[in-house]
């Protein structure tokens, strides 16, 4: 009688070559669903963490040359800082604007222009923050206008702009002089909450005077191009505050549909007109791929 030889069962698997590549075990339909709806889940939390919290606090400084035709060669190289939409009381308070308050100051600036929207609901959010505008220090001066969130107190927003040092132009106009030179810087009114009336910011202005406008509302540059104003400064749009890829901005405000973010040309007279994406945030307190910004301009004579 033969007997078996001593090792392993043929059924305990000792001994067998491990499957080909090919015949793995491959994942079932429920695994490939739920691990692709993690990624989607992990990728939006990544987003929308990005957009709430880091991308609102990144700061992007745009440097831009902007050659204007009518510049006296006197202020040639002036520096002239622009900021616009701080919107303190809703996703921006002190502590935020003095990061901005320091960046302002290390650029030097000899003009501060500011182009509304300073507060995104009541004047007296602006309080705490009067003494941090104040050590700004710009040689020409500085400037600023009302945007429309800025209109439940007037009186109050204006009064803390100026202990701040600011001059708030209503449809009015300064001239500032540089040796011997002159040129203008011209505000308005709001576009939607207010008059603006662009003969009465001009009075007083002579003749041929190279004029910097500052309105709230980019698009209002269409109705600006007839009169003698040689460069438009603006805010309002918050660049769309969400752009998505190849689409752009998601949406923009009344005011700021044609012109959105960085330099235009308006098309009769190519007046430059350039829109700042602004400082804070409004009705959500997010940003994506549109960063905060300050811009700081050097004149130059085109």
């Amino acid at each position: 009688m033969t007997h078996p030889s001593s090792g392993a069962s043929p059924d305990s698997g000792a001994g067998q070559s491990p499957p080909a590549p090919g015949n793995r075990r491959k994942i079932t339909r429920r695994q490939f669903l739920a691990r692709g709806a993690g990624t989607v889940i992990g990728a939006g939390l990544l987003t929308g963490g990005y957009a709430w919290q880091g991308e609102p606090n990144w700061l992007d400084i745009t440097r831009l040359e902007m050659p204007i035709k009518q510049l006296p060669s006197a202020f040639a190289g002036t520096r002239l800082v622009h900021f616009s939409d701080v919107h303190l009381g809703f996703n921006k308070d002190s502590r935020d604007l003095a990061r901005l308050v320091k960046h302002i100051k290390e650029a030097e600036p000899d003009l501060i222009c500011f182009t509304g929207d300073i507060v995104d609901s009541f004047a007296e959010d602006l309080e705490e923050s009067v003494p941090l505008l104040k050590e700004l220090t710009a040689k020409l001066g500085k400037f600023a206008v009302l945007g429309n969130h800025d209109y439940k107190n007037t009186e109050l927003l204006t009064l803390l702009l100026n202990k701040a040092g600011f001059n708030v132009l209503r449809n009015q106009s300064e001239i500032i002089e540089q040796g011997g030179a002159r040129m203008a810087i011209a505000g308005l009114d709001d576009m939607l909450h207010g008059k603006p009336d662009p003969e009465a910011a001009l009075r007083g202005i002579p003749e041929g005077t190279c004029t910097v406008l500052l309105m709230h509302e980019p698009d209002y540059a269409d109705v600006a191009e007839p009169y003698p104003f040689h460069l438009q400064l603006s805010g309002h749009s918050h660049g769309g505050q969400i752009r998505l890829p190849i689409i752009g901005a998601a949406y923009t405000p009344y005011g700021a549909q044609k012109y959105i973010n960085g330099l235009y040309y308006t098309y009769h007279r190519a007046m430059p007109v350039y829109v700042n994406r602004g400082f804070g945030e409004t009705y959500m307190p997010f940003r994506l791929l549109c960063r905060p910004e300050l811009t700081i301009l050097t004149l130059r004579r085109d």
